[in-house]
């Protein structure tokens, strides 16, 4: 797995994207800083780019310095999900502006699997996910459901844990600074 860990983070060092594992489903990613990457898995999942994606993160540290302020409720979910879930929050800063909805929010998850904690952990940043599909059509359930566009269109396929089959999307709730909470998907 270090190896991959290091290959993958040449890559994205170098504004690559990757397609990779994920404590879910396999995702597109990149470096949640890097606009023009960004847009190359826009452009490679032939989405608009007002369709916001979500982003990993490894640990508190890292939400703290994408949100200020992080409200209590926020925490609560995260301790008690019992599946991995993505927050969706108010006003990130510190990441690309064209990973950021048009409703100034960004969705994150905490991540624990392995090769992405290790991963961001080096890059000592946060990774944009977002399944490895073309926009619209379903979501692969492991690795040999890609689209072999998608696998052709990126700069670098992990070469890790392909013959998991992977779980289902994460649980999205959105929160607002004023405690409101909204579940969008399940």
């Amino acid at each position: 797995m270090d190896q991959e860990i290091s290959k993958a983070y040449e890559v994205i060092k170098e504004g690559g994207i990757i397609l990779y594992p994920t404590d879910t489903v396999w995702g597109i990613g990149c470096d949640a800083t890097n606009a023009e990457a960004i847009k190359k898995i826009y452009a490679l999942k032939q989405r608009e780019e007002t369709k916001s994606m979500i982003v990993l993160m490894n640990g508190e540290r890292m939400m703290y310095n994408v949100f200020k302020d992080i409200p209590e409720v926020a925490w609560q979910i995260l301790d008690l999900a019992d599946k991995p879930t993505t927050l969706i929050l108010d006003n990130p800063r510190n990441v690309a502006p064209n990973i950021i909805a048009e409703d100034k929010t960004l969705g994150i998850r905490l991540v624990k699997e392995p090769f992405c904690y290790k991963l961001m952990e080096r890059m000592k940043k946060p990774l944009v996910s977002t399944s490895a599909n073309i926009s619209g059509q379903p979501t692969p359930i492991g690795f040999k459901d890609i689209n072999p566009e998608i696998i052709k269109g990126v700069d670098y396929v992990v070469n890790w844990n392909q013959d998991k089959i992977g779980g289902k999307p994460s649980t999205i709730i959105k929160l607002t600074q004023d405690s409101q909470v909204k579940i969008i998907r399940k």
